[in-house]
């Protein structure tokens, strides 16, 4: 008995070592990523600042880094920068939040039933190829020149690749997996934990960040309507005034936004898709 009990406890250090080695390899993996992510715009940044400097171009239209990095300064300095992101995250999160609801009801309606998916499809289908600038006008009209009429074109943006995400991961579904959870006779609900919903989480994580990405697109358009703050309001500032070097530190800023709130997004849903075992997840070559 004590032999057994020694050995246990010699063991148990080595399987922690070898738990923790995976760890540690993911960490500097994704680390490495992040890196490698950075390499290309910092030497597109580094190349534009140098070739102004050189006299290769004035830099009046497209301004350097250093000028652009400048107007950064004088934003937060003001207090712009932060009152105006903060009114344009805030469009953001909520018609996200109003559209991927919606998406992800609509398409699990469609998705589950035939009936349903006949009736509706054809319908959205439709309204899914309407320009979002042709939503404008309809919306102010509706809702007024205000926040509801910006986050309602927001939500439009997102729902439709939620919608096509999880109806077509639903479809897509094998027949075969959902025959094996009937042999074992599982119930609906242990049907749809067990089965269905691994099966449609990797392609619902992917229609969500395209529906994102699309948000941070229609917020555009939306704080086009009469805003009187946000980042698209900037743009139009920067136009009006012939201010180059503040429209392209307002397209950085979406840039940096889009890109956090992605990976946010991305780190959310993580620990849902840890089971898979994918190709993917090898370190880059």
């Amino acid at each position: 008995m004590s032999a057994e009990i020694d050995s246990v406890r010699i063991a148990a250090p080595a399987q922690a070592g070898v738990s923790g080695r995976p760890r540690r390899e993911t960490k500097r993996r994704r680390w490495r990523g992040v890196a490698l992510g950075l390499v290309v715009p910092i030497v597109a940044a580094v190349g534009w600042e140098l070739a102004v400097r050189a006299g290769l171009s004035d830099g009046r239209l497209v301004p350097p880094p250093s000028r652009i990095a400048q107007t950064f300064a004088d934003l937060a300095v003001t207090g712009e920068l932060a009152r105006h992101t903060a009114a344009t995250v805030a469009r953001v999160t909520a018609g996200f939040g109003l559209g991927a609801v919606a998406g992800t009801v609509m398409g699990a309606i469609a998705g589950y039933s035939a009936l349903a998916r006949s009736l509706l499809d054809p319908t959205l289908q439709a309204l899914r190829a309407i320009p979002s600038i042709a939503w404008v006008p309809l919306f102010i009209l509706w809702l007024g020149i205000f926040e509801a009429s910006k986050v309602a074109l927001i939500a439009v943006g997102v729902f439709f690749p939620v919608y096509l995400g999880v109806m077509g991961a639903i479809v897509a579904v094998d027949r075969k997996v959902v025959e094996v959870g009937r042999i074992f006779r599982l119930s609906g609900p242990a049907m749809v934990r067990r089965i269905l919903l691994p099966a449609v989480l990797p392609s619902f994580v992917v229609s969500l960040r395209a529906g994102l990405g699309l948000g941070w697109m229609f917020v555009v358009a939306a704080e086009f309507m009469g805003a009187g703050e946000g980042l698209g309001y900037l743009l139009v500032d920067g136009q009006q005034l012939g201010k180059p070097a503040q429209i392209v530190a307002a397209i950085v800023a979406f840039a940096i936004l889009g890109k956090t709130t992605d990976w946010i997004l991305v780190v959310a849903t993580a620990p849902f898709l840890r089971w898979q075992d994918v190709v993917a997840a090898e370190e880059p070559r």
